[in-house]
């Protein structure tokens, strides 16, 4: 499929939650699914705007007739998020992580922050709006493909998590409600599916990058807006998983052709990313202007000396890049230790006997082949699980090879046999060798190896155990 040809144009929306305590509020930012504390009953209603123009999407809701039902907890709840309390003051430190994933995405923050009213009345929000801000402009992003611009950068309020839908009302809760959001919007200059995937992971990297982001399944949501041969834009949300863009991507521009084959006109409108990568209707697209001031929220003045002050964490990718030049690191492996945040340079300082790429293989590898191979949870193991394996293996007390069965031991019972692995001396494991050597005339090099690592089970270095049967079976 010649994407130039179709006119392809694909743009991302990026909101990721804020791990500090709500926006407005000094609730804290958790969010819980057990049975709520109260309940509250609601109905919400859409006005004209001044030119006596009403928002597509809020009528859409509107005419569905539904009421509303809140459930909150009295611990992590209060009137603001009720709408009973105008807001309390803006979250500082929210709105400094803003201000760093914006500088990290070359944007340019502005002078004065003016939050608005977004309409929003499909109950996801108690009061009928969103409150919104744009902290940063004209900011882009270098992809193998081009450089992507991200014209706008936003801080506003999550929305409550929808419980039930049913034919005359609907449920939410507002545990996650007024949690920090940062909204990333990139321009359309995305010209292919796999494309946006690689876009919306390096967006991903930098925000990953920040203290104070939200980690877990649903702190983040990638909603991609795409268009073919200038015709009306579609936007697809819910993804949950980046290596489906490529494919949900593929079907919406399939499912488009089709509609102009037709002879039918592409409507603008909201579609949701199924599991199957196909796309449903959710509503239609809504207006361009259905934001206003948010008259009980002050103004905030960006100075320069707030900007000074504010200091820039190193990108994951430079981590990752660190840790292949000074160690030389395989890149999946830098990676993987990023990833799980592993202060891999303390390992390396501490043990100074081992090799790094070694410990690496201990701290990444070795887990994943307990759980795959052995079957055990190897989540179990904490950082005091690998630095006692570490120490002992540095010490001599135990070989490199043993460092599975000792993890699997310390998963089984939470203590270490040293007595198990206690390493045999050079004359004896030469002397042995020599023995299934002569027993095992004929056999292979690797035959001889399976022997002799059988026969003691970690006991033994590998490499000196390859070198003496070379030695021996000349």
């Amino acid at each position: 499929m010649n994407y130039n040809d179709l006119g392809l144009k694909i743009g991302l929306e990026i909101h990721q939650q804020l791990d500090t305590g709500k926006l407005f509020c000094r609730c804290p930012c958790i969010i819980k699914d057990e049975k709520p504390d109260f309940e509250v009953k609601r109905n919400l209603r859409v006005s004209a705007s001044e030119l006596g123009e009403f928002d597509p999407a809020a009528l859409y809701e509107l005419k569905k007739g539904k009421y509303f039902v809140y459930q909150g907890y009295n611990n992590i709840n209060c009137l603001v998020e009720l709408d009973e309390l105008p807001p309390e003051e803006l979250n500082k430190e929210a709105l400094n992580i803003a201000l760093q994933v914006a500088l990290l995405l070359n944007a340019k923050p502005v002078d004065v922050v003016q939050f608005m009213r977004k309409i929003v009345i499909d109950g996801s929000n108690v009061s009928g709006f969103q409150r919104t801000a744009l902290i940063a402009i004209n900011g882009y992003i270098e992809t193998s493909e081009s450089r992507i611009s991200i014209p706008t950068i936003c801080l506003e309020e999550e929305a409550a998590k929808k419980v039930e839908d049913a034919e005359k009302y609907r449920v939410y809760n507002i545990s996650r409600m007024g949690i920090p959001l940062i909204e990333i919007a990139t321009g359309p200059e995305i010209k292919s599916p796999e494309g946006a995937k690689e876009t919306a992971e390096k967006i991903g990297m930098v925000l990953r990058s920040v203290k104070g982001i939200k980690r877990g399944l649903g702190s983040i949501r990638q909603d991609i807006n795409l268009s073919i041969k200038n015709t009306a834009r579609v936007e697809i949300k819910g993804f949950q998983d980046l290596r489906s863009i490529p494919n949900v991507v593929e079907f919406e521009i399939n499912r488009r052709l089709i509609v102009l084959n037709e002879g039918e006109k592409l409507e603008g409108e909201v579609r949701k990313a199924e599991p199957d990568f196909t796309t449903s209707f959710l509503r239609p697209m809504p207006g361009a202007d259905r934001m206003y001031p948010e008259t009980d929220v002050p103004l905030v003045y960006i100075t320069k000396d707030i900007l000074k002050k504010i200091e820039l964490p190193k990108l994951l990718d430079e981590k990752v890049d660190d840790l292949e030049k000074i160690y030389g690191l395989q890149p999946e492996i830098a990676r993987e230790i990023i990833k799980q945040n592993i202060s891999f340079d303390h390992f390396v300082s501490q043990y100074r006997n081992l090799d790094p790429s070694f410990i690496s293989r201990v701290l990444v590898e070795v887990p994943k082949e307990i759980k795959s191979r052995l079957k055990l949870d190897s989540d179990k193991l904490t950082e005091d699980s690998f630095h006692a394996v570490l120490e002992f293996i540095n010490e001599g007390k135990i070989n490199k090879e043993a460092a599975i069965d000792v993890l699997a031991d310390l998963i089984r019972s939470g203590k270490i046999n040293l007595d198990k692995y206690e390493t045999i001396s050079d004359e004896e494991l030469e002397i042995e060798v020599r023995k299934i050597i002569d027993s095992n005339k004929g056999v292979s090099f690797g035959g001889l190896m399976g022997d002799v690592m059988e026969k003691f089970k970690g006991k033994v270095d590998g490499k000196k155990v390859a070198e003496l049967i070379k030695k021996y079976m000349e």
